[in-house]
């Protein structure tokens, strides 16, 4: 299939598929006339690099993980799998970090609350006189 037609398939655009195929992710052929041709099988390809880009993985790193998923071994399934977990204890602590800041957020937002609470029982403020130049 062509490059558009893959891009159709998967929902991805034809940039980002540009992009895979030069990271290595993905792989065509060319024709005698430059254009790119997929097989079948990369829609899945890509279907699962968006999965590992969503769960926050860079390329370099999901370029790692692929030898594992296209031809397993004990050697490369052993480093796969290190990696993965590298990357789930990086994920781990992104979002603890995350949830002390939405926290942090939360306590910023009750203190803004009990302040406007503070002003609507107190006495009505006068508007301010406005300045003239």
């Amino acid at each position: 299939m062509r490059i558009g037609e893959l891009a159709e398939r998967t929902g991805v655009s034809v940039r980002s598929l540009r992009y895979y195929e030069e990271q290595g992710l993905i792989h065509g052929t060319r024709t005698p006339g430059g254009q790119r041709r997929y097989h079948e099988q990369q829609a899945e390809r890509v279907a699962f690099v968006r999965s590992l880009y969503a769960a926050g993985l860079s390329s370099r790193t999901i370029v790692e993980l692929l030898p594992c998923v296209d031809a397993p071994s004990e050697e490369n399934s052993d480093a796969a799998m290190e990696r993965m977990e590298r990357e789930r204890d990086r994920l781990s602590a992104h979002i603890e970090e995350l949830l002390r800041t939405r926290d942090a957020l939360d306590t910023l937002m009750e203190r803004g609350r009990a302040y406007r609470r503070t002003l609507g029982e107190s006495e009505p403020r006068s508007e301010p006189e406005p300045v003239t130049p």
